[in-house]
């Protein structure tokens, strides 16, 4: 036997990833990887994807839709995994040793898709195969993959001269390290000694919740450090925000947000966001269009920057005029306080509370107890069985690759398999910001026609319980936890037949919809009643609390609007660049801001060193598509409300069935299946407050 079998096979012996994966319902073995295996669980996986190919390109017969499109949809599977758990755990569980793997893999990957879509031989094939699809007979879904695998070729330079090629390759590998780059710079950046703020006095947290100096009480304990610990994360800085009479507390946790890998250091990200624009832009004239924007949405529903950068304003406008309104009301609250003095971004939060407290009675703190974490995802849980049928349940003794993930089996309404879903729901220094859904393992049927259900998991960074306290929410975050189950849903109740078309494999401006839907359900007293339920009485929140909430549910709508859309246009702004002159990161970013006439009060919801959308999770010129699908979102909920029933049976199931498609149709004719009509953004702006 050679000696590169018998090195493959004690590689098998040892590595879990190249081994059989006897794990209960087929999900990665979490327990078991070790730092040591990725590196060779990936070489091993790319050499195998390679050769799936390669057989592909030296088939003899003749190019057919199952031998050559349905057979390079089954391609990869050892990748799909390694990658799945890697890249997951990368994200919510990370460490240098496993960036160091990150960035020697990511070129790699970047090297091997582009030997795959470059390859002429390939191409031809798929080619040869597009061209007949008029008489193969094909199903509507065979004819999906087949037509949005000749396009995935040709959007990736298939057609392109061999000079332009080459090029190619090396702008996506640089930009693959790029995104990483800029990535670990903002996780390096929040978790700074710099960025933290250490307060030794407590008379200087007066305001601030007991549970929020409670938890910064241990955060500081955890650091040897002896006080109240501060720092630039979410959970952390968010109350401070919201109650804390220390302005300039406020004003230090704020800044020390939004300025991010922006302290010329090395962790400072303005030199990568040039570079990244000068490729993207490159990338772009290198297939014909002037700009990153119009090369990027000519696959989503808007198409082009022109109608995306329309539809932004004709939103934005009514946005900042109600933005403008909340900041004169809140201006009026600070004067009382201090005479003289404007409104800054870092009293927003702070006076937002106080006027929420003086017109509707309502105060975030008194809503808290009533959200405890494990409530809220049995609310979220109780939703799906209500609308589509789904059952949850929690699975012990499961391989995970932090204790703090719980993992539930996910069973339709006749008890068969759905898929698995993981949640990982608090913060840790290796976990970057926000909250997302990631497929560890993707649905789809093999050529034998068994059917793989996926592996799904939630991410999050909610408070952590305390000494004292269970975890417990603010609405901001009950919305955040439904909006990534909605996602979760998306993936989990998929049936497609390719996994390329499966789940959120969607164009990204109606991805959001299924998560954003799931947010209309929040504040519904039904749902609340499933949910809200005071950790320490059991009492489920009076109808008066739930009044008050639904009450100030259009409160402060202009702020969260023109935070979120103004980020949406600076992403157009950089994306709509042609020319490859430097860019003055923060002066580029200043311009924006002034073009669309934003407030002072009002700092962009991100900015540009800290804006993981568009510089490293794939939401390039696309995170107008939160906007885009609100109309859709609103619009669909709309459906349920005509009705007069939130649960409705007929409508559920139609949504049900939209969820199910996946990518296997076209988005804007699988939701005028669903709504008989197009989408109308009366209902998103009447839900805001802008209209009657």
């Amino acid at each position: 036997m050679a000696l590169a079998a018998l090195s493959l096979m004690a590689c098998q012996k040892q590595n879990p990833f190249l081994t059989q994966q006897n794990t209960p319902y087929g999900v990665p073995a979490f327990d078991q990887y070790q730092l040591s295996d990725y590196q060779p669980a990936f070489a091993e996986a790319m050499r195998q994807y390679q050769d799936e190919v390669d057989a592909i390109i030296n088939n003899p017969e003749a190019p057919t839709f199952e031998n050559t499109i349905a057979a390079l949809d089954r391609c990869g599977g050892l990748l799909d995994l390694v990658q799945g758990v890697f890249f997951n755990i990368l994200e919510a569980d990370g460490n240098e040793q496993m960036d160091a793997i990150a960035n020697e893999v990511a070129p790699q990957l970047s090297e091997l898709s582009d030997g795959i879509l470059l390859n002429d031989a390939l191409f031809a094939r798929i080619k040869a195969v597009y061209e007949q699809k008029d008489s193969l007979n094909l199903n509507p879904e065979q004819l999906r993959l087949l037509t949005e695998t000749y396009k995935q070729f040709v959007n990736n330079g298939a057609n392109l001269p061999a000079d332009k090629k080459e090029r190619l390759k090396q702008i996506n590998q640089e930009l693959s390290i790029l995104s990483l780059q800029f990535g670990q710079n903002v996780v390096a950046e929040t978790n700074s000694e710099e960025a933290q703020v250490l307060i030794t006095d407590e008379s200087q947290l007066a305001g601030l919740p007991e549970s929020a100096k409670a938890a910064a009480k241990e955060e500081a304990e955890a650091a040897g450090k002896q006080g109240w610990l501060f720092s630039p994360k979410r959970t952390s800085f968010t109350p401070v925000l919201q109650y804390c009479e220390n302005r300039d507390l406020r004003r230090q946790l704020l800044l020390a947000y939004t300025t991010r890998a922006n302290h010329d250091n090395a962790n400072d990200n303005k030199a990568l966001i040039n570079k990244t624009m000068h490729l993207r832009i490159e990338k772009a004239q290198l297939f014909g269009f002037e700009c990153p924007a119009d090369y990027i949405l000519q696959d989503c529903m808007a198409k082009d920057a022109k109608t995306v950068d329309a539809f932004l304003q004709s939103v934005w406008e009514p946005s900042l005029a109600a933005a403008k309104r909340e900041a004169a009301a809140l201006q009026e609250l600070l004067s009382q306080d201090m005479p003289g003095e404007k409104l800054q971004p870092w009293d927003w939060w702070y006076y937002a509370e106080k006027l929420r407290k003086l017109k509707y009675d309502l105060n975030e703190e008194e809503l808290k107890p009533y959200f405890e974490l494990s409530n809220v995802r049995k609310g979220a849980f109780t939703l799906a069985h209500n609308l589509y049928g789904l059952n949850f349940e929690k699975l012990n003794d499961m391989p995970v690759y932090n204790p703090e993930v719980e993992v539930f089996k996910v069973t339709d309404a006749e008890g068969g398999l759905v898929g698995i879903l993981y949640t990982d729901y608090f913060p840790r220094a290796g976990k970057r910001p926000g909250a997302w859904m990631n497929d560890i393992c993707h649905q789809y049927v093999d050529a034998n026609g068994v059917d793989h259900r996926p592996v799904i998991i939630n991410v999050g960074n909610f408070n952590k319980p305390t000494a004292g306290n269970p975890s417990l929410l603010s609405m901001d975050d009950v919305e955040t936890l439904f909006h990534e189950f909605g996602h979760a849903l998306h993936g989990l109740m998929s049936k497609a037949t390719y996994k390329s078309l499966a789940g959120t494999n969607v164009p990204r401006d109606f991805v959001e919809l299924p998560s954003q839907f799931m947010e209309n359900y929040c504040y519904e007293p039904q749902v609340l009643a499933t949910y809200a339920i005071h950790y320490q009485t059991g009492e489920v929140m009076p109808d008066s609390l739930v009044e008050k909430i639904n009450a100030a549910k259009k409160f402060n709508q202009g702020f969260v609007e023109t935070e979120l859309l103004s980020a949406s246009i600076l992403d157009m702004d950089y994306h709509k660049l042609t020319t490859l002159d430097t860019i003055d990161v923060n002066a580029f970013e200043a311009a924006s801001m002034a073009k669309m006439k934003m407030i002072d009060e009002i700092i962009v919801r991100y900015r540009s060193t800290f804006y993981n959308h568009i510089f490293t999770t794939g939401y390039e010129a696309g995170y107008y598509s939160y906007t885009w699908a609100a109309v859709l979102d609103a619009d669909a909920f709309a459906a349920f409300k005509e009705t007069g029933d939130i649960f409705n049976p007929e409508v559920a199931k139609r949504f049900r069935h939209l969820l199910e498609q996946g990518g296997t149709r076209d988005a804007a004719e699988l939701y005028q299946e669903f709504r008989g009509k197009e989408a109308n953004p009366e209902y998103l702006l009447r839900r805001k407050g802008f209209i009657d």
